[in-house]
């Protein structure tokens, strides 16, 4: 069984298609991650206050915060901290899914600021992690449910890379704002369900024998027994012998010798 290989045209098609996808996801995930550190550094050169832009559960002047609160950063290394995450997931999503995470980011930017605002504790939340555990959450979910190779296995490289991040979904810390990542990762959780059709399915590899003409005789009659009746007789035993059958060959006895001793 051999696939059937794919012309030189389609294949040099393919790549620079994909090469394509390549360079859009990473264009993208580079593009959010330096809005995030030019944010910081601004906001840093200039003097402002982070906490101006976080989200400020249950108060007007806190709103502004579900659009602001992921530029925002407490200090240097909590900036860090969701660099790396933000550009794998973002690239490997926009990658695989460049349509769904059009409209996925959006909603897990926003969903997840919104479920902070209305039930969060009465502090202060920023950073961008509840948009990096959307994004693990949307590119785990949507390859599971599409079931296509690619989705499956960015899924699992996924969580295999970030699946410690479900024990911070929990109140462990006072200072991390775990309301961020649970709403995120539920957001991301919905956007993968809500948007798994969004893009095609890679096409099936067809196989050689599946463009094959069928013959006449379906092929199961090749692999069937004959029916009882149909096979032959070859020996029917003793009866066979009283019926004055010729096809027994009678072997002549041995007398036994009466001075040969028996053995026992």
């Amino acid at each position: 069984m051999e696939n059937s290989a794919p012309s030189a045209e389609v294949s040099a098609r393919a790549a620079r298609s994909d090469r394509r996808r390549a360079g859009y996801a990473a264009l993208g995930a580079a593009g959010l991650v330096l809005g995030i550190w030019i944010a910081w550094i601004g906001a840093w050169l200039l003097g402002w206050d982070m906490d101006e832009l976080g989200v400020r559960p249950r108060t007007v002047q806190g709103l502004i915060g579900i659009l602001t609160a992921p530029f925002a950063h407490a200090n240097f290394a909590h900036l860090m901290s969701n660099t790396l995450p933000l550009g794998l997931l973002a690239s490997a999503a926009l990658y695989a899914y460049p349509r769904a995470t059009r409209y996925a980011l959006p909603l897990i930017w926003l969903v997840s600021g919104t479920g902070v605002w209305l039930w969060g504790r009465g502090s202060i939340h920023v950073g961008i992690s509840g948009v990096v555990y959307g994004l693990m959450f949307f590119v785990f979910f949507i390859g599971l449910l599409r079931r296509d190779p690619l989705g499956v296995t960015i899924s699992l490289l996924a969580f295999f890379l970030y699946g410690g991040m479900l024990l911070t979904m929990l109140p462990r810390d006072a200072e991390t704002s775990w309301e961020y990542h649970l709403f995120g990762s539920f957001a991301g959780a919905i956007a993968a369900f809500a948007l798994r059709k969004r893009d095609p399915l890679p096409p099936r590899k067809r196989y050689s024998w599946e463009d094959e003409e069928e013959s006449d005789e379906a092929p199961d009659e090749e692999l069937e027994p004959p029916a009882p009746r149909d096979v032959p007789v070859l020996w029917d035993g003793p009866s066979r012998l009283q019926r004055g059958g010729d096809n027994v060959i009678r072997f002549p006895g041995r007398e036994r010798d009466p001075e040969r001793p028996t053995l026992h």
